[in-house]
């Protein structure tokens, strides 16, 4: 058809192709292999409903925008493997599906004031008003992209989701995210709070298992590629999981990596150094070790510091830095003040001007505590 471009051949990562020397037409590995966990993600979480929500849950309207907005940007990653959309589409994009889940959010959109600052703002809550949900857009717009412009190794793209939502790289059990959750369960006192953190576990579960399905397969060297279809799903879901859980805040701490890889790009990004297509390390044949270019990537940021690397090798890293970046970020967090009620544990309908201190707030230790029962 006129109207469609060539998708006969199958679009791969130029750092792969350098890595394995070998001609594209001698390739075969299948893409947007995103497409197929997000189909296994998506009946997952919608026949979880069956067994978790009744007909005339409060949770469900708030579920099912959720689930639309993963629904809709894993379509369109799926079209932009396709038919290839410019950038600038790419960026707005998210915005737009992003919609019906902030029309069903119903929590709060206050942030209480750090301490440090109280003085000189002279409250202790805030209530942002529609500035909050404009944030919640952005958020959404910038963890789908994230993972998008973060990417380009053999298993990078899926890799620094599972990191993300689980603690591998650290031989723990349980998921950043999910730790989260379950900590803030434990120290929640009203069961609306314990319901946002338990509907986040919900969605982050079948994330991180086919996720964990799909590493196996995209690990170097790889057998499938995932497309923008996969960076688009995980970085909506995990968007969608910090919204809908009410701990958008820490979800960016979650993210360091993606924060400094963004900034790191934005010169290029905003025309203001010039940009190539892929951005990708160089690949030298004598050695069979990638070179780090000028590009403002992490990834090239990463070989310019510690020199010369195999594709495996420099993967491990990143993710390494992905886990290690994160958790010592996220301990100011919980330590800011000497409560862990933060602007997503605001129980609904909670009156703007209420006094912070006879709120019942609950220390880190008395949290460890509770978990410990």
């Amino acid at each position: 058809s006129p109207w469609l471009p060539d998708t006969s051949s199958c679009v791969i990562s130029l750092a792969t192709i350098s890595t394995r020397r070998v001609p594209l037409e001698a390739l075969s590995e299948p893409e947007s292999l995103g497409i197929v966990v997000g189909i296994v993600f998506l009946v997952l979480a919608i026949l979880f409903q069956y067994f978790n929500f009744t007909s005339d849950s409060n949770w469900l309207v708030e579920y099912n925008a959720a689930l639309a907005s993963i629904y809709f940007m894993t379509l369109i990653g799926f079209v932009d493997d396709v038919l290839d959309i410019p950038w600038r589409v790419k960026l707005l994009l998210p915005s737009f599906v992003a919609l019906p889940l902030l029309m069903a959010y119903a929590g709060h959109t206050t942030i209480i004031i750090p301490k440090p600052l109280i003085p000189y703002v002279g409250l202790e809550i805030l209530d942002l008003g529609w500035i909050y949900k404009l944030y919640m857009g952005l958020l959404a717009v910038f963890c789908t992209n994230s993972i998008n412009i973060h990417a380009g190794l053999n298993g990078l793209e899926v890799g620094q989701t599972v990191v993300i939502a689980s603690a591998k790289m650290t031989h723990l059990s349980n998921s950043q995210i999910m730790i989260h959750n379950i900590m803030q369960i434990g120290a929640s006192t009203g069961p609306e709070q314990k319901q946002a953190h338990a509907f986040s576990i919900y969605l982050v579960q079948p994330l991180l298992a086919t996720s964990l399905s799909l590493l196996s397969f995209n690990w170097y060297p790889s057998s499938v590629f995932v497309g923008d279809t996969y960076t688009y799903f995980a970085g909506t879901t995990m968007a969608v999981v910090g919204i809908i859980g009410h701990f958008s805040e820490t979800l960016l701490i979650f993210f360091a990596p993606q924060v400094l890889n963004f900034l790191l790009s934005l010169p290029q990004l905003s025309g203001l150094v010039p940009c190539a297509r892929h951005r990708l390390p160089r690949f030298d044949s004598k050695s069979g070790l990638l070179t780090g270019t000028n590009d403002g990537t992490l990834v090239n940021f990463t070989l310019r510091i510690l020199g010369k690397m195999s594709e495996k090798s420099l993967c491990t890293v990143l993710l390494v830095v992905q886990q290690c970046l994160s958790r010592p970020l996220a301990i100011p967090r919980y330590l800011q003040s000497d409560e862990l009620l933060y602007l997503h544990e605001l129980p609904y309908g909670c009156p703007q001007d209420i006094d912070i201190h006879v709120i019942q707030r609950t220390s880190f230790t008395c949290m460890v505590k509770s978990l410990l029962r």
